[in-house]
């Protein structure tokens, strides 16, 4: 790269903020990456519990099988016709 190119990609990236970044202390460092962190965690999180929660299947296969298992009960109990 040339010199030219060099000194406007750094103006670039400090407008961007990436150099900003280098000049923070430590610990602000951390809370920086773990903000950025806890929210692709949450994202994700929320993403798949929405992906995952607008089918019920098996809740409704749950409830098949519950009825079916009181009408099995009920017919035991009722006395053979024979």
């Amino acid at each position: 790269m040339r010199k030219g190119c060099t000194s406007s990609l750094l103006s670039k990236l400090q407008m961007a903020g990436l150099l900003g970044y280098r000049s923070l202390p430590p610990k602000a460092k951390n809370l920086v990456v773990a903000g950025g962190l806890t929210t692709f965690v949450f994202g994700v999180y929320f993403y798949t519990m929405r992906a995952v929660g607008g089918t019920d299947e098996l809740q409704t296969a749950i409830d098949k099988f519950e009825e079916q298992k009181s009408k099995n009960e009920a017919e035991a109990r009722m006395p053979s016709k024979v």
